[in-house]
């Protein structure tokens, strides 16, 4: 009998590319389908069904007058609750089990309610085949680490009021394009210490909203034991990291955040968790398989860490309960998911993607393709407007397609291969080498519809063991010879590079532009967490505004170029566009020309040739003026261009009727120029 063939996906119909793989696309769209039609079944919606924290952890039952506590154990044998609100007894409250493996405990007013306060600290003894072993609550709100034994501990928490949104309305999607600042609120002060969210909102939040920036990237949120991780290996998904400062404290950043009229999109992991027995997931009932694939598929093999099992209903619940937990309760506008690609495949990533049946092959972990479709339906449920952001270097089909379409729904994903490349392209060739036809492919070199966050660095280029691009350019240059006063022409081809690489991604790589704090300064120091190596410093875990404030360094140039960049980026909404189009190559002077609309962009790349009268087609007749030059004395350049000047266009007809207009500059050479074209 011949198979009858399934209906086509929209997404095979627009990129027939997928043609091979339809069935695949298909099946898989059909398994979440399935997967959704269950939870709505159970639950009546996705979203009911993500509100796990409403049963488990702490839960005042104001018809019974106390508070429930509950925690999934299914492998336990023995539960029992205690802390500095029972003087330490770690047996004398017990909990009982159900069916289901859920363990419970009544702890009601009259026995506990000048006892179990807004602040207590709290935990479980948990007998399981792992032996008799202290935990942590996985719903646990808040997790506080003892200064003297280091040792964390939960804390029961209940403020006596709750956080006042005061109507809190800002919505993300109002914000057209994205210009993302990404930042970690630990090292974003200047000082050697831990940066705290109120610091945070006091002297970087400005910062941020000064240099045009409309959406913050906040990293390490969720609690991790270990400060140097970055907030990658994190131990408690639902409570914010103590080391910055209280919920509160949080939720005042994101509500100030939002006045300023930018976004706050949280850096969620949800990729993998620490491997700590006592602070978080692993083994939390007795077994290796609670949260994890049992044995060895449970250990991740590159990142010592534990992987989520996405196949198992207690771990989809879990994640994507975790999810509107930080919409609901903190109001964050969306989420960068880190990981992706660890996620989509069972080699987690280590492979190159150079065949079409390694996107659909027995490697591809389609639990955790399911999972991510669920939790980018359940993050616009919650909140239409939302942003979800994938960290996928494998170029996954289907992303950045919407789920109704047959793909796993993300609004956008990083452009991976950009930060790449300009590493590479730094590293291996001179700039006598650089081939403008290959910058061109990388920069543009995307899906139409897809979209696309271009970055030429992010935190990965400033962690000690890499470099940022200005660290790459100039080197110890940027330790002796920032100053304005001294000439250096290794700084001055740094800094004229590290503008143009700049303004040509955001130009160019695509629809959304994302930078790393500090960056945008060419910050000169490595990252580098307190750990033994450095005798547990934070010089190098920090950030040095005061560098680009100083009018005496050549920072503050990088600086204003940046600021002033986006903020002409955002006036003439240059992303909203899609691809810009080619003018003209001109490989033997390395130069580049092409257009938004009547936004004409001439990027020379040659170290030596600078070309007066130089040629060049404009889209429409008319007068043009210089908008944005990287030659500018206000950007540290030499000042070779006269931004005054105003180049008129003239007709040129080739045969078959065909005319097009030009206009002559100057062609200065590694330098690139914005013009635009003059109304009336």
């Amino acid at each position: 009998m011949k198979e009858q063939k399934k209906t086509p996906l929209r997404i095979v119909e627009k990129d027939p590319w997928l043609e091979p793989n339809e069935n695949d696309l298909i099946r898989r769209h059909e398994r979440y389908c399935k997967r959704l039609e269950e939870i709505e079944t159970g639950c009546g919606r996705l979203l009911d069904f993500a509100n796990a924290p409403r049963w488990y952890g702490f839960n005042y039952s104001s018809r019974e007058k106390g508070w429930w506590f509950r925690e999934w154990l299914p492998g336990a044998k023995d539960v029992y609750l205690f802390g500095d609100f029972n003087g330490w007894d770690k047996t004398g409250l017990h909990l009982d089990r159900d069916a289901r493996g859920n363990w419970s405990i009544f702890l009601p007013d009259e026995l506990y309610a000048d006892r179990l306060t807004h602040g207590s600290k709290v935990k479980m003894l948990v007998h399981g085949e792992n032996g008799w072993q202290e935990r942590i609550p996985a719903y646990i709100r808040r997790v506080v680490q003892h200064e003297e034994t280091k040792n964390f501990n939960g804390q029961f928490w209940n403020p006596p009021q709750p956080f006042d949104w005061q109507e809190d309305t800002f919505v993300a999607g109002k914000l057209r394009s994205l210009f993302i600042y990404e930042a970690h609120v630990g090292m974003a002060q200047e000082k050697e210490g831990l940066g705290t969210y109120l610091e945070f909102i006091e002297h970087i939040l400005p910062r941020i909203q000064d240099l045009g920036y409309n959406a913050i990237q906040l990293m390490a949120i969720a609690e991790h034991p270990y400060y140097g991780s970055f907030g990658y290996h994190v131990s408690n998904f639902f409570a914010p990291s103590s080391k910055f400062g209280t919920p509160e404290e949080l939720k005042l950043l994101v509500r100030t955040a939002h006045r300023m009229g930018i976004a706050v999109i949280m850096d969620v992991v949800h990729s993998h968790y620490v491997k700590n027995i006592h602070e978080g997931l692993n083994e939390l009932d007795g077994t290796d398989c609670l949260y994890s694939p049992p044995g060895p598929a449970g250990n991740h093999p590159h990142w010592d860490s534990k992987l989520f099992d996405y196949s198992k209903e207690g771990v989809q619940h879990f994640l994507l309960s975790n999810l509107k937990y930080w919409m609901e309760e903190f109001h964050f506008d969306g989420f960068r998911f880190d990981g992706v690609t660890s996620m989509a495949y069972y080699h987690h990533g280590y492979t190159e993607f150079d065949d079409r049946s390694k996107y659909f092959g027995p490697e591809v972990n389609e639990d955790a393709l399911l999972y991510l479709t669920l939790a980018n339906r359940l993050v616009h449920d919650f909140n239409p407007e939302a942003v979800t952001i994938a960290e996928d270097v494998s170029g996954m089909p289907g992303m950045c397609v919407p789920i109704g379409e047959g793909g796993i729904g993300f609004d956008y994903r990083l452009a991976m291969a950009e930060p790449d490349f300009w590493i590479k392209l730094l590293k291996e060739k001179r700039d006598e080498e650089w081939d403008i036809r290959q910058m061109w492919e990388v920069m543009t070199n995307r899906l139409p519809g897809i979209g696309t966050i271009a970055y030429c660095e992010s935190h990965d280029q400033a962690l000690v063991g890499d470099k940022t691009l200005a660290f790459r350019l100039m080197d110890q240059e940027m330790y002796e010879n920032m100053n304005r006063a001294i000439p250096s022409v290794v700084v001055d081809r740094g800094m004229a590079l590290h503008k143009m690489i700049r303004l040509f991604t955001i130009a160019l790589g695509g629809d959304a532009y994302l930078n790393f704090m500090g960056n945008e300064f060419g910050h000169p120091e490595w990252i580098d967490f307190p750990r033994a190596g450095n005798n547990w410093s934070y010089a190098y875990a920090r950030r040095q505004w005061s560098l680009a404030s100083n009018g005496f360094l050549r920072y503050s140039y990088l600086n204003d170029f940046d600021r002033d960049m986006i903020h002409l980026f955002k006036k003439y909404r240059i992303l909203e566009m899609g691809y810009a189009w080619n003018l003209l190559m001109d490989d033997k002077n390395q130069t580049i020309v092409f257009n938004h609309d009547d936004l004409v962009f001439v990027f020379n790349w040659h170290p030596q040739n600078s070309l007066p009268d130089y040629p060049i087609e404009v889209p429409f007749p008319g007068r043009y003026k210089v908008l944005m030059s990287t030659d500018s004395l206000k950007y540290g350049g030499p000042g070779r261009l006269n931004e005054k000047t105003v180049s008129f266009s003239y007709p040129h007809d080739f045969e078959g009727g065909v005319r097009k207009h030009y206009m002559q500059v100057y062609n200065v050479n590694r330098c690139a120029t914005v013009y635009k074209r003059m109304k009336g």
